[in-house]
């Protein structure tokens, strides 16, 4: 396992608001950055001609339920793979990837060291760990002190995997109780790659969706029962 590692677009068009009152109030856009839309209408989106290579999501208080929700939504075929910073207990074991994998049609696995990133799987970074994403797709652990009082830390996963895939990476912030994953967002953009975030009134704590609106210009706020269906549209040409 490494030691001494490194530490840590606009919308494009105005899409029509779907979904309940309450949700299209939830996410107005009157309430989001100039130029952001939260919604797509089923249209292919311009950026989905691109060709993704990775799913970076990171998430803290509420971010068990919050993946339960968005891999629920993801079908068996959904080629790209996905890399997990949750912040989790030390103890925790593997009470994580077992309740994910009883929701998810995806191959859902602890990263290991050194192992190589495949399709159609979901890497979750282990307790106590930092999970960094090298230049060709390997997967490295490190026991670095924690960053932002976190380990995993979300900000060393999106700032990683921006710099290995730049533009390929699609970064996704979720539900949590602190700014970590607000300077990887940043640096997901600054890469040129593709960052959604949770409505923050979706989220049950939304302190870490805010601290990433306001680091960067996001490409989407979206509740998070529209994250997963959004993904699967966005990669629909990727994988």
């Amino acid at each position: 396992m490494s030691g001494g590692r490194r530490s840590s677009s606009d919308g494009q068009g105005a899409f029509a608001a779907k979904g309940t009152p309450n949700e299209r109030r939830a996410t107005s856009d009157a309430s989001l950055p100039p130029g952001i839309r939260s919604w797509s209408d089923g249209r292919v989106l311009p950026a989905a001609a691109q060709k993704f290579e990775l799913i970076a999501i990171g998430c803290s208080m509420g971010g068990m339920a919050a993946l339960e929700e968005i891999f629920g939504a993801l079908p068996a075929d959904f080629a790209v793979p996905i890399v997990v910073a949750q912040h989790r207990y030390r103890t925790s074991g593997e009470a994580l990837p077992n309740f994910l994998r009883r929701h998810s049609k995806l191959r859902v696995v602890d990263a290991v060291d050194k192992e190589w990133i495949r399709r159609g799987h979901v890497y979750l970074a282990p307790a106590d760990y930092h999970l960094y994403i090298d230049r060709g797709g390997e997967l490295s652990l490190s026991v670095d002190a924690a960053v932002a009082y976190s380990r995993p830390s979300i900000d060393v996963l999106f700032e990683s995997a921006a710099d290995a895939y730049m533009a390929g990476v699609v970064g996704v912030v979720l539900t949590g109780a602190n700014a970590d994953g607000a300077n990887g967002a940043k640096r997901i953009k600054e890469r040129g790659g593709f960052v959604v975030v949770q409505d923050p009134k979706t989220a049950e704590s939304a302190e870490m969706p805010e601290a990433a609106i306001k680091a960067t210009r996001v490409d989407r706020i979206l509740p998070l029962n529209r994250i997963g269906p959004f993904l699967v549209e966005l990669c629909r040409n990727s994988g």
